[in-house]
């Protein structure tokens, strides 16, 4: 074997070696790879209390409960469940009822979430390309009809 066929030969080896790397890597995280889970998807895949994951959809008219020590209740929800949301923090400016959203934290059950973080639009034209794909999917898009939402 010449010097350029060992090459060739100790280069095609860590390719393949990197290729099945990255394709267990990515078969590993099928599941988790979301950039948020609707409250219908959560209940439909049975997640498990104490998963860490991101939440997304509408907060429900008349669902934000304010307490003390910057405690915040509020509920998600799209065409077919909700789920109550605790965060205890300062809130987007623009949060408010009927408005995108996205949660990131843990379940605690089937009907309750802890929030870490919370997003929400930063303008009247945005909301994440996953929750408006989703909510035009269940019928509950309050948009524009013929509107795409923007990204940035």
């Amino acid at each position: 074997m010449t010097r350029k066929q060992r090459r060739l030969t100790l280069i095609g080896f860590a390719g393949g070696v990197l290729a099945i790397a990255l394709g267990l890597v990515l078969y590993a995280m099928n599941d988790t790879i979301v950039f948020f889970n609707s409250p219908a998807d959560i209940q439909a895949k049975n997640v498990q209390p104490g998963t860490r994951l991101r939440l997304g959809g509408l907060v429900k008219e008349g669902s934000i409960q304010r307490g003390d020590d910057q405690q915040i209740t509020f509920e998600v929800m799209d065409a077919q469940s909700e789920i109550r949301v605790h965060y205890k923090g300062l809130l987007p400016d623009l949060f408010r009822e009927g408005q995108g959203v996205v949660a990131e934290g843990v379940l605690e059950s089937a009907t309750s979430f802890r929030a870490d973080s919370v997003l929400a639009k930063h303008d009247e034209n945005y909301m994440p390309r996953e929750v408006a794909d989703t909510l035009k999917k269940q019928g509950h898009w309050q948009g524009e009809a013929d509107a795409a939402p923007k990204t940035q």
